[in-house]
């Protein structure tokens, strides 16, 4: 038996369950026609997709209650609960239901009872198939067997350290040094072969280490980073650890379209991620026409409600995080460090993006424009809202998704096939904190997107885990 989040999920989890006689409450029906009418929502277009599935399974020359068979071997059906109809509760599963579930009214509630009255009517074992924790743990204190959606999970992984290392010989690891690749074969002992795009750790008997990043068949190359990179006027940015030196190699290699992260807050995914992207675009190459930020909106804590203004105006709560790190990339002021104070910029009387002076405001009083505020006032930085994204075809632009984690494997799809010819796309976020109450750490859209799309010449992936932007705020990442 299906709840509606599985369907709003998954519509397509429909056709996802062989040789199983699959049932929906009449309740979730209810539920998704109350869905169905948001139009700028996944949920929305989901309930409608739903509908329409239903729609072709079940014509009007077929009983809901009876059902249709399915190509995979099952069967589809609408379920009824005749005990609420009737109003009798005198079947011990109901009893059951009545003592621990004091509130028939709710849906959730309706939609377990409709479970128990499939237990009763009909041969085991029946499964309550759901992706909130909460149903799931009231099924089971009514003797109802529940568990979750596992279509979309993909398998738990031990990725601690997030590459390998290789063992070479020295007069190997001096060999790649000069030449700039090596072969190490595909395997290593006991572990899988290498995938491609895999960054891998050279090191030597003697203790001397190279990173590498596995091309195919055993091949691996040397990474190609400059000393540093910056956005124009601003500071230099070096990686500062040798999963950052990783993560800076794939931003910057135009054979990779899309690159996924792993990474704890502070360990520099936003920072990293945004001056590659600026300084790819500002280039003398100018590989890419500019760079687009989005996030889901999703809240930690209790929502603040509606915010006013324009679309600028209400992301930019949500996308504060790059504000902070275009002003870190581009400060407003001059670092104070000796070798920013001595060192003087002339004044150039033609600008690339804009004159540098101060903006006049309604009060009348000149307020500065920060320099990365000519970035977004000349479109090479934009706001991207998730809600809108469908039906685009972003072509030439930089494309950074930020907590790709809150976002179901379906989001996720919908964000990627979005992306033109020319394009890149870079998701990046932390599994370990999810705040979307119907994905976890292995069902969530950034995850899935990594074990499906690893392999493929066209990706490649990081995890970043040594937080560098403090002491504090790695000790409170470790240890809060």
């Amino acid at each position: 038996m299906l709840d509606t989040n599985v369907l709003l999920h998954d519509p397509q989890s429909i056709f996802k369950f062989e040789n199983n006689n699959l049932a929906i409450p009449v309740e979730v029906l209810e539920e998704l026609d109350a869905i169905k009418s948001e139009q700028s929502t996944e949920r929305g277009r989901n309930a409608r997709r739903v509908h329409r599935i239903l729609q072709e399974l079940l014509p009007d020359s077929h009983s809901l209650l009876e059902g249709v068979k399915l190509n995979n071997g099952g069967t589809l059906s609408v379920i009824i609960n005749r005990y609420f109809e009737s109003n009798d509760f005198s079947s011990p599963a109901m009893q059951r239901f009545r003592a621990v579930l004091h509130d028939p009214k709710k849906k959730d509630n309706r939609i377990i009872a409709c479970a128990l009255y499939v237990q009763e009517q009909y041969a085991p074992p029946t499964i309550l198939v759901t992706k909130d924790v909460n149903v799931q743990l009231k099924a089971r204190a009514v003797g109802l067997e529940s568990e979750d959606y596992l279509n979309d999970k993909v398998p738990e992984v031990d990725d601690e350290d997030g590459y390998r290392e290789v063992p070479v010989t020295i007069y190997e690891l001096q060999r790649f040094c000069s030449e700039g690749h090596l072969d190490v074969g595909e395997t290593m002992d006991g572990q899988p072969p290498l995938e491609i795009n895999e960054y891998v750790l050279l090191r030597s008997d003697e203790d001397k280490t190279m990173p590498a990043r596995h091309i195919s068949k055993g091949n691996v190359r040397r990474l190609r980073i400059p000393e540093f990179v910056k956005a124009p006027g601003g500071i230099p940015i070096r990686a500062r650890n040798l999963e950052q030196q990783f993560f800076m190699d794939a931003l910057l290699d135009d054979s990779i379209s899309l690159v996924t992260c792993f990474g704890k807050a502070g360990t520099g995914k936003t920072l990293i991620s945004t001056v590659c992207a600026i300084s790819q675009v500002l280039d003398e190459m100018g590989r890419f026409d500019g760079v687009s930020i989005s996030r889901p909106v999703i809240a930690l804590g209790k929502d603040i409600g509606f915010l006013p203004g324009s679309l600028e105006e209400k992301m930019k709560p949500w996308l504060q995080p790059y504000y902070d790190a275009l002003e870190v990339l581009m400060p407003s002021k001059p670092p104070k460090d000796p070798q920013f104070a001595a060192k003087k910029v002339a004044k150039k009387k033609v600008r690339k993006f804009g004159d540098d002076s101060p903006s006049e405001s309604s009060s009348g009083i000149a307020t500065p424009v920060k320099p990365y505020e000519r970035l977004i006032t000349n479109g090479v930085v934009e706001i991207e809202a998730l809600c809108f994204i469908r039906g685009r075809s972003i072509a030439r632009r930089f494309f950074i998704l930020d907590e790709a984690q809150q976002l179901t494997p379906h989001e996720v799809k919908t964000v990627i096939t979005r992306i033109s010819e020319g394009s890149k796309i870079v998701l990046i976020g932390d599994p370990a904190q999810i705040d979307n109450p119907y994905v976890d750490s292995r069902s969530n859209g950034l995850v899935y997107c990594h074990n499906r799309m690893k392999g493929h010449a066209v990706s490649a992936h990081v995890k970043l885990s040594k937080g560098e932007r403090s002491k504090l705020a790695e000790l409170a990442a470790d240890l809060l």
